[in-house]
């Protein structure tokens, strides 16, 4: 019995020592791939986000280090009639742009989901604003929309209907670039909806055929709760996706006029590189961060809490 263990006991490290190897060799060639990556996560987003976090305590003008202000530049925030501008135009497009893009991006997925001739390039038709330069796409609604000589008031004209301001309108500007981002944006609803859609279970909807439900019962029954996963996830892309928009102010309107298009995203921007209040601009930058935050953590939980997500 003596020398029957110490066999066990070499046999068993034996093999012991062997899979530990392995386990090194598999840790060391997975940080090895993912090392690089997590370097370049690390020295891109989270030390820049400490150091605006840092920045916001500061006056600093991104020239000079600038003096530790404490709160100040959260407690300016309260009496700053640009900054609630820039929240109600952001909410403004919010509230506007996800409904619409979750309706009309599943009716059209809907529509897309045939076997017809040339249904490719239709897909495509609707995906390409999407992958389309929003530089480009900005320079050309600018054009289109332009009050004197724009495509749209000549169209308005030729119907004899009245000429518009357009996106020289206070009243209208924000209004018409919500219409803009929309139509840029929602190609990726259809295709997330196109893909949730074709994933549904074809005996479930020749089965629905079957028992004589109309095309109503079937979308409201069948498909628009198959696809409520797909919903809860577009509205949060939607919303961070809204809540970031700067390029379409940047490339047509540039805030104007009158602040009646400056978003929370593009106040940061003039606040930093524009006004040089960079200490500022970053507290601004963090109250937007948290508000993002609460309302994807919101929209999570509520969805848990409806039983659309697992």
């Amino acid at each position: 019995m003596n020398s029957t263990a110490p066999a066990l006991s070499r046999t068993a490290t034996g093999h012991r020592q062997p899979r530990d190897r392995r386990k090194l060799a598999d840790n060391v060639a997975g940080w090895s791939f993912a090392g690089p990556a997590s370097l370049i996560i690390l020295g891109f987003s989270l030390i820049p986000m400490v150091w605006a976090l840092a920045l916001s305590f500061t006056d600093s003008d991104l020239q000079s280090p600038g003096q530790n202000v404490g709160l100040a530049n959260y407690r300016a925030l309260i009496a700053d009639p640009v900054f609630f501008q820039a929240l109600r135009n952001t909410g403004l497009l919010v509230v506007l742009y996800i409904p619409a893009s979750l309706i009309a991006g599943l009716l059209v997925a809907v529509l897309l989901n045939r076997k017809v001739r040339g249904i490719g390039f239709y897909r495509t038709c609707f995906l390409v604003p999407y992958i389309a330069s929003a530089t480009s796409a900005g320079l050309l609604m600018g054009y289109i929309f332009d009050r004197d000589f724009g495509l749209m008031n000549g169209l308005f004209v030729k119907l004899g209907l009245p000429m518009q301001g357009l996106l020289s309108s206070p009243s209208q500007a924000m209004y018409v670039l919500t219409l803009i981002f929309f139509w840029t944006r929602f190609g990726f609803a259809v295709v997330i909806y196109l893909a949730a859609i074709q994933e549904i279970n074809k005996e479930i909807l020749e089965a629905a055929s079957i028992d004589g439900a109309s095309r109503w019962t079937t979308f409201r029954h069948i498909i628009v709760p198959s696809v409520r996963p797909m919903t809860v996830f577009l509205t949060i892309w939607g919303v961070i996706d809204a809540l970031q928009f700067f390029d379409l102010v940047m490339t047509t309107t540039k805030g104007g006029p009158a602040n009646a298009t400056v978003t929370i995203v593009y106040y940061i921007w003039q606040l930093a590189f524009t006004y040089f209040t960079a200490g500022y601009g970053a507290a601004v930058a963090y109250v937007l961060f948290v508000g993002t935050l609460v309302l994807i953590v919101g929209g999570f939980l509520i969805a848990r809490r409806k039983g659309a997500m697992a």
